[in-house]
């Protein structure tokens, strides 16, 4: 273990993991600037035209998700990381310097292209490149760069809206907030983007992707950068029996996937992203407004609520980083299934009972904190690592479309529920989908930590 090049194995890893961090600050940045772009562009009493500026993003994840896969298994892990950086750079100006509806609807349509291929490719790159006894930890660092792209999105929101009289729930036309600070808020995601072009030129390609690409010349020399000659020989050694096995099996990138041997690695796969979306806890983020207006806050008092909740997620977020090689995946799965269950149930009853005030608030962040903690990291590192290497790049865009899907889905209807149904019967549907997910990964779920790709092939897949 002293062998290891952590100084190298850690910098690679938290500059592709800056991929997660773009991902977190422009999925959430319109959190905070929602109140004021609505009365901009007239939509604040619209639902319809509401979830679609929230969710017209996420849209644009399903094609980037979708195209991630063949692409990187064709140009590169890291070409590809480059080009979502530069997706990004060019998202940001444009979702803040367009003055219609469906000119900033098209600009965060490409921001979505970017998130979709950021979200999927950085913890894959994260899985190739750590030492197997660390990976679960690598991998959530990509959770932690999201959740602090969450939190540098929700102060920077918060320092940029001009403060609003006490009591305001709608503001005014006329304001800075509405006129120019939206703007600004969606412009500063542009420095970030901006840092992880520059960065990513000084990170390798995934030697696992050179060696399967037959240049194992450059693939040794990385990996012994990473933990020395003879962690280098094993790992390709480990690649290449890989490799002899796929030679005598079909090939085909999703004809493979859907194949028989890995049909139930899929389905596994495919569950867990949907799950961590309609888990329900990503509609606090982007629909902090209403979920505290409901609770009885304003709109001042929502902005510095939206900031509580992003400094709890980064705190959880960093006991997962230190917990999932520890206890293991599959108990923090059932942990946070279970523990957002009965979360959601008492939010749920508290909203029917018409409770307001800070213990609303402490749920929320209750909430939060679980699904920091267990979904929300442990979710990214099983879809990385579950995935033989020969399907990897195809099995883990599949699985980011299905997310993707889930997280437009959930976004889209949030806003329909809650009107028809109330917050309360809203939270009551997500508490009984975190029971169901309790149940199925108490039976399907199998613990991944501690054990190779090369391992985890020969026990997930049905040769």
């Amino acid at each position: 273990m002293e062998k290891f090049n952590k100084g190298f194995v850690y910098f690679i890893c938290a500059v592709s993991a800056m991929g997660g961090l773009l991902f977190g600050y422009d999925w959430v940045v319109i959190g905070g600037a929602k109140p004021f772009y609505e009365v901009f562009f007239g939509i604040a009493s619209s639902p319809e035209k509401q979830g679609l500026a929230m969710s017209i993003a996420l849209a644009g994840c399903l094609v980037g998700a979708m195209v991630s896969g063949s692409l990187a298994d064709r140009l590169g892990r890291r070409p590809l990381l480059l080009a979502s950086a530069v997706i990004f750079l060019i998202s940001a100006y444009g979702t803040g310097a367009f003055d219609s509806f469906d000119a900033f609807l098209c600009a965060r349509f490409v921001g979505g292209i970017a998130i979709g291929i950021a979200s999927g490719l950085s913890p894959m790159y994260i899985a190739e490149v750590a030492p197997s006894h660390i990976r679960g930890r690598l991998v959530a660092l990509n959770q932690l760069t999201i959740v602090l792209g969450i939190l540098g999105a929700q102060v920077v929101n918060y320092l940029i809206a001009e403060p609003m009289p006490a009591g305001t729930t709608v503001p005014d036309p006329a304001s800075w907030n509405v006129l120019r600070g939206w703007r600004w808020m969606f412009w500063s995601a542009s420095f970030p983007a901006a840092a992880f072009i520059i960065l990513v030129f000084f990170i390798p390609e995934s030697p696992r992707w050179l060696a399967m690409k037959g240049d194992t010349a450059k693939a040794s020399s990385i990996l012994d950068n990473i933990g020395g000659s003879e962690y280098a020989r094993a790992e390709l050694a480990a690649v290449k029996a890989g490799e002899e096995r796929a030679k005598k099996e079909k090939q085909g990138g999703l004809k493979t996937l859907f194949s028989r041997p890995f049909r139930m690695v899929l389905i596994l796969g495919i569950v867990i992203a949907v799950f961590q979306q309609w888990s329900g806890t990503n509609v606090i983020f982007n629909y902090a407004q209403e979920i505290f207006s409901d609770a009885g806050y304003d709109l001042g008092e929502m902005l510095f609520n939206i900031v509580l909740t992003g400094i709890v997620n980064v705190i959880f977020t960093i006991v997962a980083v230190y917990t999932v090689d520890r206890l293991g995946r599959k108990k923090l799965m059932l942990i946070g299934a279970g523990g957002l269950a009965v979360i959601y149930a008492v939010l749920g009853t508290c909203y029917y009972m018409h409770v307001t005030g800070f213990f609303m608030v402490i749920l929320v962040v209750a909430a939060i904190a679980c699904y920091a903690m267990t979904l929300g990291p442990v979710a990214w590192v099983l879809i990385a690592e579950i995935f033989p290497n020969r399907v990897r790049a195809t099995g883990v865009a599949t699985c980011t479309f299905a997310l993707w899907v889930g997280s437009f889905s959930l976004t889209y209807t949030f806003p329909l529920l809650n009107a028809s149904l109330g917050s309360y019967g809203t939270f009551w549907i997500y508490a009984a989908i975190c029971a169901l997910g309790f149940f199925f990964f108490a039976k399907r779920l199998p613990e991944t930590k501690g054990k190779s790709l090369e391992e985890l092939e020969k026990e997930l897949v049905n040769d």
